[in-house]
């Protein structure tokens, strides 16, 4: 069922011009006023009505927009002050549904926020972007309160996400978003469609909670994959030596230690992962 606002908003792009408001390159903003795109985007997670969703990043609220439409409550997390205003009558036209806090994403607590299951879905910021997704894959309690991510990224950072082992693009993004979650690219967007235009294309990629495996803390699978991939062009016997246990891990798992981290798959680096965790 898609909501309707008490009362008519303008189009995106004519609120904007009247608070003028511009994207900020210090804070890695570009803008969505396509529609369409976004109420593709916000479809993604699938039905949303009723769903508490939090959003990052939401900037002049065009994707917040079509998650409200979507029948969403949603958290919106902007430190952009210049914003506040816009989402403000954002949050008046849809009466109930849309929570702004004013702060950086980076220090808020998304689980405590939502107070129970939610989804993320946001047009995240370039440059805080990975961190904040690597944040949300490495609970120590899994499943996760969330019940999916829905991120835009830039294509290059997509394409790690998903990538196979022993392809250019597999790395320790790669590790973290496979081992416990299932990640494909739900969409690819062209810069053309941001305002202003990016150097580069963006996709859009969508996660959802898989089984752990068994016996594995995660945090030393983190700190695996940081020392593996950190050094990529090593052996691992090279890369993992100043971490306690793991050379010797490899040898007990017939992990050849000559190897190179990109050629590692996910299932060994669980395998690692749960030797040290006993």
């Amino acid at each position: 069922m898609t909501r309707q606002p008490t009362h008519p908003l303008p189009p995106l792009r004519e609120t904007v011009r009247a608070h003028g408001l511009s994207a900020s390159k210090a804070l890695g903003q570009n803008f969505l006023f396509d529609e369409q795109l976004l109420d593709r985007v916000a479809a993604l997670p699938g039905d949303l009505d009723g769903q508490t969703v939090f959003e990052v990043g939401p900037g002049p609220g065009g994707l917040t927009r079509a998650l409200l439409r979507a029948g969403a409550r949603v958290i919106a997390v902007e430190r952009d002050d210049r914003c506040l205003p816009l989402l403000g009558e954002l949050s008046e036209a849809f009466d109930g549904q849309l929570q702004v806090v004013a702060d950086d994403a980076m220090v808020i607590d998304a689980d405590r926020q939502a107070g129970g299951p939610y989804h993320i879905v946001a047009n995240l910021p370039y440059n805080v972007g990975t961190a904040l997704f690597t944040r949300w894959l490495e609970p120590a309690s899994w499943p996760p309160l969330w019940l999916s991510l829905t991120l835009m990224f830039q294509l290059e950072v997509a394409e790690r996400i998903v990538a196979p082992v022993g392809t250019n693009a597999y790395g320790r993004l790669s590790v973290l978003a496979q081992w416990r979650s299932t990640a494909r690219i739900a969409m690819k967007v062209h810069r053309s469609a941001f305002t202003p235009p990016p150097k580069v294309m963006s996709a859009i990629v969508h996660v959802v909670p898989a089984e752990q495996p068994d016996g594995v803390n995660p945090k030393i699978l983190s700190q695996l994959t940081e020392k593996g991939f950190g050094q990529r062009r090593k052996m691992l016997r090279q890369s993992l030596k100043g971490m306690a246990g793991a050379v010797e891990a490899l040898d007990e798992l017939g992990i050849d230690p000559t190897r190179r981290a990109e050629t590692v798959s996910v299932a060994e680096w669980v395998a690692l992962a749960r030797t040290l965790s006993a």
